[in-house]
């Protein structure tokens, strides 16, 4: 097991990431984050925060995914995770969807599917913490907070306080000690 990220790093990469989107939307008028649970329901919360301290506050909200998953046959069942549009909806907004680590892309292929039931928005953008590579599909994320490189066998770890008591991104198995 190897710490990557610890609570600081990810601090500064979510204020990073508000930074870059305020400048890539030209302000914050149109941009609606969604969180996709459970982590990135809770860093969606958190740099909605920095964009509130830096500029205006945005709407948050959640959307859960579990209904649109392509491997729903291979996996135990999971609840359903609830999805919170803010007020005001999707319709013609720069929808932000914010996930903990991009891996295969098939997540958010999944958001995608459950977006297009709820609205359609102007533009869907994509914040991560963590983009590992290993793509199945053709997704890249919009903002980065860190690109980690990782082999097949190795799996990326996520903490935050909201649920873990800490903050901190690890690698664990493949090489990494």
């Amino acid at each position: 097991m190897a710490t990557v990220l610890d609570a600081g790093e990810i601090g500064r990469a979510l204020k990073r990431i508000a930074h870059e989107i305020i400048e890539h939307n030209h302000g914050l008028e149109n941009v609606v984050l969604l969180g996709i649970p459970t982590r990135g329901a809770f860093l969606s919360e958190r740099i909605g925060k920095f964009l509130s301290e830096i500029q205006s506050p945005v709407p948050v909200g959640t959307l859960d995914i579990t209904l649109h998953r392509d491997d729903l046959r291979l996996r135990p069942p999971r609840p359903l995770l609830p999805t919170l549009i803010p007020i005001g909806g999707i319709e013609g907004k720069d929808v932000v969807l914010v996930d903990d680590v991009l891996y295969s892309g098939r997540t958010i292929r999944a958001a995608l599917d459950a977006l297009g039931e709820i609205g359609r928005p102007k533009t869907v953008q994509l914040a991560v913490l963590v983009d590992r590579g290993h793509r199945e599909l053709p997704i890249r994320a919009d903002y980065v907070g860190k690109n980690i490189p990782t082999s097949a066998s190795e799996s990326v770890r996520v903490h935050l306080t909201e649920i873990d008591s800490e903050d901190s991104v690890e690698i664990l198995g493949g090489d990494s000690k």
